[in-house]
């Protein structure tokens, strides 16, 4: 009966959304305040309708209720209670409901924290949302429900979860990467509903750029935590493979970053306003294409869902409307919106563009990496393979000169700058950086161009901010200066050094990485960059839904053990798949991971041994960037009373006055 109940209130949340959708978009075309008041009770109750499903599809895992096809086929009775829970959105059904459901509170969180906002524009940014809220309902109603039932011959057990997904990181990483996602549909909306009012100002930019920021944020902290996933799951010892799926997260996010800086310049000197809202709608129509790429069935990846071309044409003709329709909108609506505004070449204006233009290009080019062997497969059924030597040859000098232009644009001055004072402050920025990236570079023994010039450009861009630092406390003091300065510059300059950080952890450990792949018996030794590995062998052990063989391998530097590392290689029983589990020893310099291949004779084992130099600094790099976003979000311009905005949304702020 449960499952019952979730499919109802999936069908009326998608009533919901359709009222959320056309009433109050009329009600603003009509200047109709009453019909326009629908937008949020529409938005509250379509939340928790789709909150009731999704807890509904979750007791249905958690009793192990396998007359629910999609429990049956995704889990299983020995699998832990957090793995039955976190397989709830472990494959394709379940996880468009939580898409569904995160949509649906962002959606609620702008009807109830977005009240200032003119009532015709928040109408038609709900109305927006309410929009896309019913095509994804469509698509789980019609293309995935996840509540069919297998009556009258249920299974007396069910499949179990994918092992690779039976992991801490499944139980993170899809919400928070779900949370960037969805969360552009906030931007895109604040940016239709512009075009639809024909008016966006520096009002619109500085409150529709927290929840940018915000969104931005949790696809970068998203990718992070996928990117670890991957690096201690899969057992290669990779962190990055410019998987189509990978590359689906990362495009949204570059394209939010150039959102975010152009917003920036809208919100200061009200330019940029057509440039703005083209990235929102582009950033949002990349997440609709990678949700495309993941369920349609047209690649194959570790991280895609399905392989049903019903969903793949929907997707697609879902995208299509999106796109074509907003691309259209802004084609009529664009002159209505144009800037009147000048700026000098050196300025901070020109700089920020520079900056959206090379993210643009990295995004095209990704974009043309991933689609062009599937387009070439589907014209010709030829077969071609793009992989990393493409992406790296045209990405990382991109990503090289947006960090010469980041360090540059935080010092310019809006408007204009003046050349001589930009040289007095660039100069000694210039010749510390050469220094350092000298000094680095020997330090770290075997010279390499690459690793010399990413120590430069990581210098240059954490200098040149030190450098704005002083600047702009010299008249108050350093310390009075700094605790002056607002969270929206903090954040700045977090996501920046994060920035430099991540470059040096992503160079250093390509760069320096040793590996080995050997044999390995009992009492073993092998000598590898200064550590001596002694292999102990291997014990059999179960664990609650597997049983594998797990090995003991002591590591030595200068005769002190400095690790134990115990890497596995088990054997799910219900799909009889095995899986590697790396042992891993995590240091802030270095990483020494350990990870076993298959049985040999005599109680060896094929053996992979890495020294990672550096590897933690990518995805530390990774959270400051993303920490810095959330920073800049709480700056106090865009900060509202909650207390005051939920006694609003319920109706009491009157009593209370």
């Amino acid at each position: 009966m449960i499952p019952e109940l979730g499919h109802l209130a999936l069908i009326l949340a998608l009533c919901l959304a359709l009222v959320q959708a056309t009433l109050p978009m009329i009600g603003a075309w009509r200047g109709d305040r009453q019909w326009m008041s629908l937008a949020q009770p529409a938005a509250w109750g379509q939340f928790a309708f789709l909150l009731f499903s999704f807890a509904c599809l979750a007791h249905a895992f958690l009793v192990d209720d396998f007359s629910v096809a999609y429990v049956a086929s995704n889990s299983n009775s020995a699998l832990p209670w957090y793995y039955k829970l976190s397989a709830v959105w472990g494959a394709h059904e379940g996880s468009l409901l939580l898409w569904a459901l995160i949509l649906g509170g962002w959606t609620f969180a702008v009807s109830v924290f977005s009240r200032q906002l003119p009532e015709e524009m928040l109408a038609r940014v709900l109305g927006v949302m309410g929009i896309i809220s019913c095509g994804f309902l469509l698509f789980l109603l019609i293309t995935s429900n996840p509540f069919g039932r297998l009556l009258p011959q249920m299974p007396t057990d069910g499949r179990d979860l994918n092992p690779l997904l039976q992991d801490f990181g499944l139980i993170v990483h899809p919400p928070m990467l779900y949370m960037g996602y969805v969360g552009f549909s906030v931007a895109f909306a604040f940016a239709i509903a512009a075009l639809l009012g024909g008016r966006l100002d520096a009002a619109w930019a500085r409150w529709s750029r927290p929840w940018t920021l915000v969104a931005w944020s949790f696809l970068g902290f998203g990718i992070v935590l996928g990117s670890w996933w991957a690096y201690y799951e899969l057992g290669w010892g990779g962190w990055w493979f410019w998987d189509p799926v990978e590359n689906a997260s990362f495009m949204p996010w570059l394209l939010g970053t150039a959102l975010l800086h152009s917003l920036a310049v809208t919100e200061k000197r009200g330019v940029f306003k057509s440039w703005t809202v083209l990235l929102a709608i582009a950033a949002f129509s990349l997440s609709l294409l990678g949700t495309f790429l993941v369920r349609s069935g047209v690649l194959t990846s570790v991280h895609a869902f399905a392989n049903d071309p019903e969903r793949g044409i929907f997707v697609l003709g879902f995208l299509l409307v999106v796109v074509g329709s907003s691309l259209t909108l802004f084609a009529i609506r664009a002159p209505v919106v144009k800037s009147q505004v000048g700026f000098a070449l050196w300025s901070r204006e020109m700089l920020l563009l520079v900056n959206n233009l090379v993210l643009m290009v990295a995004a095209s080019t990704i974009l043309l990496g991933t689609l062009y062997p599937l387009l070439l497969d589907a014209l010709s059924g030829a077969k071609l393979s793009v992989g990393p030597p493409y992406f790296n040859a045209l990405f990382l000098p991109l990503m090289g000169l947006l960090m010469l232009t980041l360090g540059v644009g935080v010092l310019v001055r809006w408007k204009d700058t003046p050349q001589k004072w930009l040289i007095g402050m660039l100069t000694p920025v210039l010749l510390a950086s050469v220094v350092l990236a000298a000094a680095a570079s020997f330090l770290l023994g075997d010279f390499a161009w690459a690793v010399l010039a990413t120590c430069f450009l990581a210098a240059w861009v954490v200098l040149t901010g030190v450098r704005d630092l002083l600047d702009k406390t010299r008249h108050k003091g350093l310390l009075k200066g700094m605790l002056s300065l607002s969270p929206s510059y903090w954040g700045m300059q977090l996501a920046h050094a994060g920035l430099a950080v991540c470059a040096l952890g992503i160079v250093l450990t390509s760069q320096e990485s040793v590996e080995r792949d050997l044999r390995m018996a009992p009492n073993d030794t092998l000598e590898l960059s200064g550590y001596r590995f002694v292999f102990e062998g291997t014990r059999h052990h179960r664990g609650p839904n597997y049983e594998g063989d797990r090995g003991t391998i002591r590591v030595f530097e200068d005769g002190d053990e400095v690790a134990v590392l115990h890497p596995e290689k088990r054997i799910y029983t219900v799909r009889g798949m095995p899986m590697t589990e790396a042992g891993i020893d995590a240091g802030f310099t270095r990483d020494i991971y350990v990870a076993l291949g298959e049985p040999l004779e005599n109680g060896a084992w094929a053996v992979r041994l890495h020294i990672k130099p550096f590897v933690r600094w990518i995805w530390l790099g990774g959270l400051l960037t993303a920490l810095g976003g959330v920073l800049a979000a709480s700056d106090r311009r865009y900060r509202v009373k909650v207390k005051t905005r939920v006694r609003e949304a319920l109706g009491l702020a009157g009593q209370g006055a």
